[in-house]
Protein backbone atom coordinates (compact mmCIF):
# COMPACT_ATOMS: atom_id res chain seq x y z
CA UNK A 1 0.00 0.00 0.00
CA UNK A 2 1.82 3.38 -1.06
CA UNK A 3 1.89 5.69 1.26
CA UNK A 4 3.16 9.08 1.90
CA UNK A 5 5.13 10.74 5.55
CA UNK A 6 6.20 13.42 6.53
CA UNK A 7 9.88 13.37 7.27
CA UNK A 8 11.96 16.18 9.66
CA UNK A 9 15.68 16.05 10.22
CA UNK A 10 15.39 18.28 13.63
CA UNK A 11 18.24 21.23 13.84
CA UNK A 12 20.63 18.79 15.80
CA UNK A 13 20.70 16.32 12.75
CA UNK A 14 21.48 19.55 10.20
CA UNK A 15 23.59 20.87 12.66
CA UNK A 16 25.27 17.59 13.11
CA UNK A 17 25.79 17.70 8.95
CA UNK A 18 23.78 13.86 9.48
CA UNK A 19 21.08 14.98 6.65
CA UNK A 20 22.90 13.44 3.54
CA UNK A 21 22.99 9.94 5.68
CA UNK A 22 19.70 10.24 7.04
CA UNK A 23 18.46 10.83 3.83
CA UNK A 24 21.02 8.25 2.28
CA UNK A 25 19.38 5.59 4.55
CA UNK A 26 15.63 6.49 3.88
CA UNK A 27 16.49 5.80 0.22
CA UNK A 28 18.91 3.01 0.39
CA UNK A 29 15.13 1.61 2.25
CA UNK A 30 13.67 2.19 -1.16
CA UNK A 31 11.62 4.86 -0.59
CA UNK A 32 11.48 8.31 -2.53
CA UNK A 33 12.21 11.67 -1.92
CA UNK A 34 8.96 13.39 -3.28
CA UNK A 35 9.43 16.96 -1.67
CA UNK A 36 12.33 18.01 0.01
CA UNK A 37 12.50 21.73 1.57
CA UNK A 38 15.23 23.54 3.97
CA UNK A 39 12.71 25.15 6.63
CA UNK A 40 12.90 27.88 9.35
CA UNK A 41 10.64 26.28 11.82
CA UNK A 42 8.19 29.33 13.00
CA UNK A 43 6.68 29.51 16.22
CA UNK A 44 3.28 28.91 14.19
CA UNK A 45 4.37 26.18 12.57
CA UNK A 46 5.33 24.24 15.47
CA UNK A 47 2.52 24.84 17.57
CA UNK A 48 0.35 23.09 14.62
CA UNK A 49 3.00 20.40 14.46
CA UNK A 50 3.15 19.47 18.33
CA UNK A 51 -0.52 20.75 19.18
CA UNK A 52 -1.50 17.61 21.17
CA UNK A 53 1.63 18.40 23.48
CA UNK A 54 0.65 22.02 24.28
CA UNK A 55 0.50 22.46 28.22
CA UNK A 56 2.94 19.42 28.34
CA UNK A 57 5.99 20.54 30.73
CA UNK A 58 8.41 19.01 27.66
CA UNK A 59 6.08 21.82 24.82
CA UNK A 60 8.07 24.38 25.50
CA UNK A 61 11.67 23.18 25.32
CA UNK A 62 10.53 21.39 22.32
CA UNK A 63 9.27 24.53 20.23
CA UNK A 64 12.93 26.05 21.71
CA UNK A 65 14.99 23.47 20.35
CA UNK A 66 13.19 23.06 17.00
CA UNK A 67 13.40 27.05 16.42
CA UNK A 68 16.83 27.02 17.38
CA UNK A 69 18.49 26.14 13.77
CA UNK A 70 17.16 24.61 10.32
CA UNK A 71 14.93 21.50 9.87
CA UNK A 72 14.88 19.70 6.92
CA UNK A 73 11.47 18.99 6.29
CA UNK A 74 10.59 15.34 3.17
CA UNK A 75 7.89 13.82 1.77
CA UNK A 76 8.42 10.61 1.87
CA UNK A 77 6.58 7.77 -0.77
CA UNK A 78 6.72 3.77 -0.54
CA UNK A 79 4.40 0.77 0.30
CA UNK A 80 4.68 0.96 4.53
CA UNK A 81 6.33 4.02 4.46
CA UNK A 82 4.96 5.02 8.00
CA UNK A 83 5.80 2.31 9.88
CA UNK A 84 8.66 1.65 7.56
CA UNK A 85 10.35 4.70 8.17
CA UNK A 86 9.48 4.70 12.34
CA UNK A 87 11.50 1.10 12.37
CA UNK A 88 14.52 2.87 10.38
CA UNK A 89 14.50 5.77 12.59
CA UNK A 90 14.70 4.02 15.98
CA UNK A 91 13.23 3.99 19.49
CA UNK A 92 12.40 8.02 20.21
CA UNK A 93 15.24 7.40 23.11
CA UNK A 94 18.56 7.67 21.56
CA UNK A 95 20.25 5.80 24.27
CA UNK A 96 17.95 2.88 24.27
CA UNK A 97 17.17 2.71 20.15
CA UNK A 98 18.76 -0.53 18.61
CA UNK A 99 21.81 -0.09 16.18
CA UNK A 100 21.23 -0.09 12.60
CA UNK A 101 18.76 2.40 13.18
CA UNK A 102 18.98 6.08 12.96
CA UNK A 103 18.61 7.05 16.22
CA UNK A 104 20.76 4.16 17.28
CA UNK A 105 23.43 4.83 14.77
CA UNK A 106 23.81 8.27 15.09
CA UNK A 107 21.87 9.28 18.23
CA UNK A 108 23.02 10.42 22.27
CA UNK A 109 21.69 11.61 24.91
CA UNK A 110 23.05 15.13 25.37
CA UNK A 111 22.30 15.57 29.28
CA UNK A 112 19.69 18.89 28.07
CA UNK A 113 16.03 19.69 29.34
CA UNK A 114 14.76 18.63 25.87
CA UNK A 115 15.51 14.95 23.57
CA UNK A 116 17.41 16.03 20.52
CA UNK A 117 16.58 12.68 18.55
CA UNK A 118 17.87 13.70 14.94
CA UNK A 119 14.29 12.89 12.91
CA UNK A 120 10.05 13.22 13.16
CA UNK A 121 8.58 10.84 11.37
CA UNK A 122 4.55 10.77 11.19
CA UNK A 123 2.91 7.80 12.86
CA UNK A 124 -0.38 7.11 11.02
CA UNK A 125 -1.82 8.28 7.55
CA UNK A 126 -3.59 10.41 9.31
CA UNK A 127 -1.18 12.29 11.11
CA UNK A 128 0.75 12.31 7.87
CA UNK A 129 -1.59 14.03 5.75
CA UNK A 130 -2.16 16.92 8.64
CA UNK A 131 1.47 17.45 8.92
CA UNK A 132 2.55 17.37 5.32
CA UNK A 133 -0.11 20.14 5.11
CA UNK A 134 1.86 21.98 7.77
CA UNK A 135 4.96 22.22 6.23
CA UNK A 136 3.97 21.64 2.76
CA UNK A 137 1.48 24.48 2.66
Amino acid sequence: MSQRTLVLVKPDGVERGLTGQILARIEAKGYTLAELKLVHATREILEQHYAEHQGKPFFEPLVQFMLSGPVVAAVVEGDRVIEGFRSLAGATEPTTAAPGTIRGDLGRDWGEKVQKNLVHGSDSPESAEREIGIWFA
